[in-house]
């Protein structure tokens, strides 16, 4: 099986899924960063439970792409992630900041793919 995400529609037609990796290679609660066709950046994670989530890794206070680097957690039972530098949340099913609900980040729709062998 491999963890794929749906590109937006600026970048590919809708429902375009692009395969990222093999959700064995993640480590839950670690993020991981992968390279999109236009450039940019997702951040994916696996939360405790195996549930895949992905969003922008761009850092919207600070610009840069260190959201993949970020600490998990939740809050009021939310999943989240805090960026490494400034230490804002970002809600991963959401990508709502929980510190500044006027900020947010991109979300990605996530599923697992196909079967090799």
């Amino acid at each position: 099986m491999t963890l794929a995400i749906e590109l937006p529609s600026e970048q590919h037609e809708t429902g375009n899924w692009l395969p990222i990796c093999d959700p064995s290679t993640l480590v839950p609660g670690r993020g991981v960063a992968a390279l999109l066709p236009d450039g940019t950046q997702a951040a994916l994670f696996l939360d405790r439970t195996g549930h895949p989530y992905a969003i922008d890794n761009r850092d919207p206070f600070t610009g840069a792409y260190v959201l993949s680097r970020g600490l998990t957690g939740t809050a009021n039972g939310r999943p989240f992630v805090a960026s490494p530098l400034l230490k804002q949340r970002f809600d991963l099913e959401t990508g709502v900041c929980l510190d500044d609900p006027g900020v947010s980040v991109v979300v990605y729709r996530v599923r697992e793919v196909g079967s090799e062998g």
